[in-house]
C-alpha cells in the first residue's frame, strides 16, 4: 500500500542506479512521488528561454536557419542522460515558391458566417449556373447567372483549403477553369499561404515514404487539385475583388474585407478591357531533412513506447507554429531525463522527436509512419503533439483519439490554471459543462490526425487559446514571441508550463500503469451515439449494430479478464496490453487503398468507408431521396461492417474464443 496514494497498484520498480534521495536501491517509487518529481524539474524559465531562441529569425524546411536549429537542438540533448539519441536524415523533393516570379492571380472570395463553397462553372451545358455547395461539397441551390466567363470562387469558412477542394474536386472536369485563387480574412499583408494538398506527406508518392530508395515513377496525389491553385493574402485579395463589377453576392458572403464590396464580376470596373493571369511558379528541390529522436527505454516492456512530438521548422519566426512545441518538447525531454536519474524507471520506453519540413503537408513525421507503417502499430501506444499548444490562456481544448480521451480528466485534476491561480482547470471546466465537452475530435490540419487516421496510434493534441479573441498571427511573419507574450501579459512561462504538466501526467500514466489506460469501449459508445438517427431512416442497418454488439462484448470481456486477472504476471498483463494498444489499428480498413485513401480510419480517417459517409448518405433518404444510391450504400455498409467485425475479432483474442457468427 502507497504511504502518500492509498493505492496498491500503482507502483514501479526502480533501476539500480536510483537516486538516494527518492528511494533507497533496488525499492519502489510511488505514482504520487513521481508527480512530486515531474512538478519539481519543470521550469518556467527554460520553456521561454527556448523558445525565444527557436523563434529569433525564419527557419524554412531544409534551410541553413533551419539546421543550424537542429544543430542547437542536438547539442542541448547531448547534455542529458538518453539510451538513444539519432538524427535521421531523409532526402525527399519538396515543391518550393519561385523566388523570381511572382504574379497576381484569379479570385476568390470567403464567407464569415457560411461555411460554404460555390463553384462557377464555364462549361457549355451549365455556362449559366452558379453551384453553391456546402463544405461537405453537397449542392445546397443553384443561382441562374447572364454570363459567361466566371471564375471559381471558395467561401471556405472554417474548412481549410484542402478540404475545399478535396470536395470540387470531382466536379472540375465540367468546368473551363484555369485555376484559383483562395483567402482567409486575415487582414494583413504578412500572411504566409498554407497548402491546398488533401493529405499529408509528399503528395507525388501518395501512401509511400519518398525516401531516395523508392523505385517507382512520380505519381499525383488524389488529393491535389486538378487546376492550379494557390493561396493568397487577404491584402492581395482586397486589391482584385475592390475592382470587380457585376451582381452582388449571395448572402452571407460579405466576408470581413473592409472597404471592398463583394460582388460576382466577371468585368472590372474602370474604362477598358482588363484581365487577370494566374500562374503558379513553384520548383521541385532536393532537401535534406532532419528528425531528431531521443528514448528512454523501458525496463519492462521496452518495445512498447510513447511518443511525444513537435514541428520545428517554420516559413516565419513561428513563435506559436513551430517554437511553442519544440520548447515544451525539449523540457519535457529535459524533465523526464532527469527523473530517471534520480530514480525514475518507465516500464515503457518514451520517444521525443522533433520533426523538420512539417511545413509542407507534415512531410516529415508522415515519410517516418509511411516508412515503418507495418511496425508502428505494434510499437507504438500512443502519440502526443504539442505543436501550437498556446495560442492563449483561456480555454482549454483536447483533439484526441477516443482511445486517450479518459486520461485528460485525472491530468486536469491536478493542474493548476495558468491564469487563475489556486484553481485547478477541471474546476473551470466544469463550469463549462463538464471535461468531455473540451475533448473533440482530431482535425486534419494537427500534427496528431495522421497518427490515428493513417497509422492507426492514438494521437492526442491540445490548445491553449482565448475566449474573447484569437490570435492573429500564426502562419505570418508577424508570429513572434513578443506579440505572444503582449497576448498573454507576460504568462508565456506559466501557460507552457501548464501544458508541458498535462502532457508530462498523462505521459507519466501511459509509462507506468501495468495495464494501459486506454478506453477500449469508447468506439462502441459511439456507434451507439449514431444508432438511433440510422434508424430513424432505414432498417437495414442490423448488420451495424449486430457487429457493434459483438464489439462491445468483446471489450467487456477483456474488461472482466484483465478484473479477474493476477496483473503482477507480467506476461500476462504483456498478453493485455498487446491487445488494447492495437484497438486503433483494428479500425483502419484493409478494404480501401492506402494509395487513394490514406486516411483508412473508419471512424476518424475520410472517404466512402468511414462511419460518418455512410451517416450522411443514409440521411438522404429524407432530405434529398433521389440522390440515395442503393449500390454505394451496401458498399458503404459492408466496408464498415467487416472493419467493425474484424475489430471485435481482433480483440476478442485467439480465433478459439470468437464466438461471432458471421
Amino acid at each position: 500500500m502507497c504511504r502518500l496514494c492509498g493505492n496498491d497498484g500503482e507502483l514501479i520498480p526502480l533501476s539500480d542506479a536510483a537516486g538516494a534521495q527518492h528511494a533507497p536501491e533496488g525499492g519502489v517509487m510511488y505514482m504520487a512521488e513521481l508527480r512530486e518529481m515531474l512538478k519539481k524539474y519543470l521550469t518556467e524559465e527554460r520553456i521561454e528561454s527556448t523558445l525565444r531562441r527557436v523563434s529569433r529569425a525564419s527557419h524554412p524546411p531544409g534551410s541553413s536557419e533551419g539546421n543550424a536549429v537542429a544543430r542547437e537542438i542536438l547539442q542541448n540533448l547531448r547534455t542529458c542522460a538518453w539510451t538513444h539519441l539519432d538524427r535521421l536524415a531523409l532526402p525527399p523533393r519538396c515543391s518550393f515558391p519561385s523566388r523570381v516570379k511572382r504574379l497576381p492571380a484569379i479570385l476568390s472570395t470567403t464567407s464569415s458566417s457560411n461555411n460554404n463553397t460555390a463553384l462557377l462553372p464555364q462549361h457549355e451545358a451549365a455556362k449559366n449556373l452558379f453551384w453553391l455547395v456546402d463544405s461537405e461539397g453537397e449542392e445546397l441551390e443553384e443561382i441562374p447567372l447572364d454570363s459567361e466567363g466566371y471564375c471559381a470562387y471558395s467561401a471556405t469558412g472554417t474548412a481549410t483549403y484542402h478540404q475545399t477542394f478535396a470536395k470540387v474536386r470531382p466536379r472540375l472536369h465540367v468546368c473551363s477553369l484555369n485555376g484559383v485563387k483562395m483567402f482567409l480574412e486575415i487582414v494583413h499583408s504578412h500572411f504566409l499561404s498554407p497548402q491546398v494538398h488533401l493529405g499529408s506527406g509528399d503528395p507525388f508518392t501518395p501512401g509511400f515514404p519518398s525516401f531516395n530508395h523508392t523505385q517507382f515513377p512520380s505519381t499525383q496525389s488524389s488529393g491535389l487539385p486538378i487546376i492550379p491553385a494557390q493561396p493568397i493574402s487577404a491584402n492581395v485579395a482586397s486589391k482584385l475583388l475592390s475592382q470587380l463589377s457585376g451582381s452582388s453576392c449571395p448572402r452571407g458572403w460579405q466576408g470581413r474585407l473592409p472597404y471592398v464590396q463583394c460582388v460576382l464580376g466577371p468585368g472590372f470596373t474602370g474604362p477598358g478591357e482588363r484581365r487577370v493571369k494566374m500562374a503558379v511558379y513553384n520548383t521541385m528541390k532536393p532537401v535534406l531533412l532532419n528528425n531528431i529522436f531521443a528514448s528512454i527505454e523501458g525496463k519492462i516492456e521496452p518495445d512498447h513506447y510513447i511518443i511525444i512530438g513537435a514541428q520545428r521548422d517554420s516559413w516565419g519566426p513561428g513563435a506559436v507554429k513551430s517554437g511553442v512545441g519544440t520548447a515544451l518538447l525539449m523540457e519535457l525531454a529535459r524533465t523526464f531525463s532527469n527523473m530517471v536519474e534520480n530514480g525514475f524507471s518507465p516500464r515503457r520506453s518514451l520517444l521525443f522527436a522533433t520533426s523538420d519540413i512539417e511545413e509542407i503537408g507534415n512531410q516529415c513525421d508522415s515519410l517516418y509512419f509511411q516508412g515503418y507503417l507495418t511496425m508502428l502499430h505494434l510499437k507504438a501506444v500512443a502519440y502526443f503533439s504539442l505543436d501550437q499548444a498556446i495560442l492563449g490562456d483561456d480555454i482549454l481544448s483536447v483533439y484526441s483519439s477516443p482511445l486517450l480521451a479518459d486520461l485528460i480528466e485525472g491530468a486536469i485534476k491536478q493542474v493548476e490554471h495558468p491564469k487563475h491561480t489556486g484553481q485547478s482547470i477541471l474546476s473551470l471546466v466544469q463550469r463549462q459543462g463538464g471535461w468531455r465537452n473540451i475533448v473533440k475530435p482530431l482535425y486534419l490540419n494537427s500534427g496528431a490526425y495522421s497518427f490515428t487516421a493513417f497509422g492507426g496510434v492514438p494521437a492526442m493534441q491540445l490548445h491553449f487559446t482565448e475566449d474573447a479573441r484569437s490570435y492573429p498571427f500564426v502562419n505570418t511573419q508577424l508570429d513572434s514571441v513578443g506579440r505572444l507574450q503582449e497576448l498573454l501579459q507576460g504568462r508565456l512561462g506559466s501557460v507552457g508550463r501548464a501544458v508541458a504538466e498535462l502532457v508530462g501526467l498523462m505521459v507519466l500514466k501511459l509509462s507506468h500503469d501495468q495495464i494501459l489506460p486506454l478506453d477500449v469501449t469508447c468506439y462502441s459508445n459511439t456507434v451507439q451515439q449514431l444508432s438511433s438517427k440510422l434508424n430513424q431512416h432505414t432498417a437495414q442497418l442490423q448488420w451495424v449494430f449486430s457487429a457493434r454488439g459483438d464489439y462491445s462484448r468483446a471489450a467487456k470481456n477483456l474488461h472482466e479478464a484483465i478484473k479477474n486477472s493476477d496483473i503482477q504476471d507480467e506476461r500476462l498483463a504483456r498478453l493485455y496490453n498487446t491487445r488494447i494498444m492495437r484497438v486503433e489499428y483494428y479500425f483502419l480498413s484493409q478494404y480501401v487503398s492506402v494509395v487513394e485513401t490514406p486516411f483508412r480510419h473508419v471512424f476518424n480517417g475520410r472517404g466512402d468507408h468511414t462511419l460518418s459517409a455512410l451517416a450522411d448518405h443514409v440521411s438522404l433518404l429524407r432530405s434529398a431521396p433521389h440522390l440515395f444510391n442503393e449500390a454505394r450504400f451496401r458498399r458503404q455498409l459492408a466496408l464498415f461492417t467487416w472493419t467493425l467485425q474484424g475489430a471485435a475479432n481482433a480483440l476478442s483474442g485467439d480465433v478459439w474464443n470468437i464466438d461471432n457468427p458471421l
